[in-house]
């Protein structure tokens, strides 16, 4: 069953391949997604990243949560339920 993890403090110049090859590296990425602000169109430092098995997300949450990745710690752990947006 695939699992999806938030990763953030991400560096403002990283970009999804270098999301998704940090991750590839402790499982099969199914997906990996990076967050945009809505005003700016900037990154807001953080994104998602789908992993095909929960054992392989465990294992990039072991080794990534607090490592530095293009000179940021970045923060890895399972994803939140998304909150119904109130329209």
């Amino acid at each position: 069953m695939p699992s999806k993890l938030y990763v953030g403090n991400l560096a403002s110049d990283v970009d999804k391949e270098q999301l998704q090859a940090l991750f590839a590296a402790h499982g099969e990425v199914v997906s990996s997604r990076l967050t945009v602000d809505h005003e700016t169109g900037m990154p807001a430092g953080f994104g998602f990243v789908n992993m095909a098995e929960d054992a392989d997300a465990l294992k990039a949450i072991s080794n990534l949560n607090g490592q530095d990745f293009r000179g940021r710690n970045i923060e890895v752990r399972r994803a939140k339920p998304r909150k119904p947006r109130a329209d």
